[in-house]
């Protein structure tokens, strides 16, 4: 559906509408992945975390070098942590080297939560399928450039 039926609006122009259009579907598609996270008691901020972590493992991530791979920058990571360590997820622990920070790994339990994880989200990747391979490309050059413009 268009962008102009789904919020019965009109534009400025093109580009108006390009910004707009924009926000509404990372929004559409920030819900969609809240509610398969929901269904495994984790924030897209908690998923966020995990798989960072997982891209380290076996080692371990210190909260400033999560912090910088972090999507959403202005995330409290030391409170997520928190969250996923009591969930069990994550294990923190003091570094070795410098005892004011803090060393943390993804658990067992947190990588088996991922793949289950990224068995939903293939489901929803499936949606873009019906965009062509250099679409998809032309889409993340587009993407970079506004990013690269902010």
């Amino acid at each position: 559906m268009k962008i102009e039926d789904e919020i019965q609006s009109s534009f400025r122009n093109e580009k108006h509408k390009a910004i707009v259009n924009l926000q509404f579907t990372q929004l559409a598609v920030t819900n969609k992945l809240g509610e398969m996270f929901k269904k495994h008691d984790i924030s897209l901020q908690q998923y966020n975390v995990l798989r960072i972590l997982r891209g380290q493992h076996p080692n371990s991530a210190s909260i400033g070098l999560i912090k910088e791979r972090m999507l959403d920058k202005n995330s409290d990571v030391s409170r997520i942590i928190d969250r996923l360590k009591r969930k069990k997820l994550v294990v923190r622990k003091e570094c070795k080297f410098d005892r004011r920070q803090k060393d943390v790994t993804i658990s067992n339990f947190g990588l088996s939560l991922l793949e289950i994880s990224d068995n939903d989200l293939a489901v929803l990747e499936k949606v873009i399928d019906s965009i062509s391979d250099a679409d998809a490309i032309k889409l993340n050059s587009i993407l970079d450039e506004i990013r690269k413009n902010l």
